[in-house]
């Protein structure tokens, strides 16, 4: 833990050697390792096996709700069993609700693939907690989450969304003490614990915030949509074997 507290990026899409090393490097005390169209028991190995005394690597799920067009994002953190990508945005909470995960909000009101106002009133009592600060933002996306957690008076964070190893720990959250477990950190998130938001500033900062933001391209592309997720056999496509049915009543694919 380092004279800031227990330090947090939370929602981080690779992991690997250079990650941890660069976490560490940054003074980072944990990860939360959220990558896209992987089931949680993948990502809770992979998380377990770059964990040690300096680092932990929590699991979270990225989950997408509703149709590739009109898809809308929601971070899960705590939870015990797996959740399909593409249910309708009502299924996926109350599946999160029912696990007693913590429900956060990553870049609200960001281009087509967030949640907006209507949806953070209407799943108030839900959310966890809302970002208001990545390095895809640019300065008016940032305003209008601030805007959006003022409004629903709900807890912030930042994270540094990272798609790339070197935006590892551009931005983090943190906590005056370390949590025990994974459990006791989804716990902490969802009773709105005390945090300070943090970031970098500076060229080499905003320089990282752009190679990111350029990095949209292919990750909101059609193309990468088609190839992954139409087929029924995809890790997280809700008719997956893996999910035997459980879904069939929410699933928009």
């Amino acid at each position: 833990m380092t004279s800031e507290g227990f330090t947090v990026d939370l929602h981080v899409k690779v992991l690997d050697d250079q990650v941890v090393e660069r976490a560490k490097a940054r003074g980072l005390d944990a990860l939360v390792y959220a990558p896209h169209f992987t089931r949680l028991p993948d990502i809770r190995a992979k998380a377990r096996s770059f964990s040690d005394e300096e680092l932990t690597v929590y699991p979270g799920r990225e989950l997408f709700t509703g149709t590739w067009q009109r898809r809308r994002h929601i971070l899960a953190v705590g939870l015990e069993e797996m959740v399909p990508d593409f249910l309708t945005l009502d299924g996926t909470m109350a599946e999160l609700q029912r696990q007693g995960a913590a429900v956060l909000v990553p870049h609200p009101g960001f281009l087509s693939v967030s949640l907006g106002p209507e949806e953070l009133e209407t799943y108030r009592e839900t959310i966890d907690a809302i970002e208001v600060y990545n390095p895809k933002f640019l300065p008016h996306h940032s305003r209008r989450a601030s805007r959006l957690a003022d409004r629903t008076g709900l807890p912030t964070f930042t994270s540094s969304y990272a798609h790339l190893p070197g935006t590892i720990g551009e931005a983090w959250v943190a906590f005056d003490e370390p949590f025990a477990d994974e459990s006791a950190f989804a716990a902490a998130l969802r009773s709105g614990v005390s945090r300070d938001i943090r970031h970098r500033e500076g060229v080499a900062h905003t320089l990282r915030r752009g190679v990111e933001f350029a990095h949209l391209g292919y990750e909101n592309s059609w193309e990468k949509f088609d190839r992954v997720m139409l087929q029924g056999t995809a890790p997280t496509h809700p008719d997956h074997v893996a999910y035997g049915g459980a879904f069939d009543d929410v699933k928009v694919y």
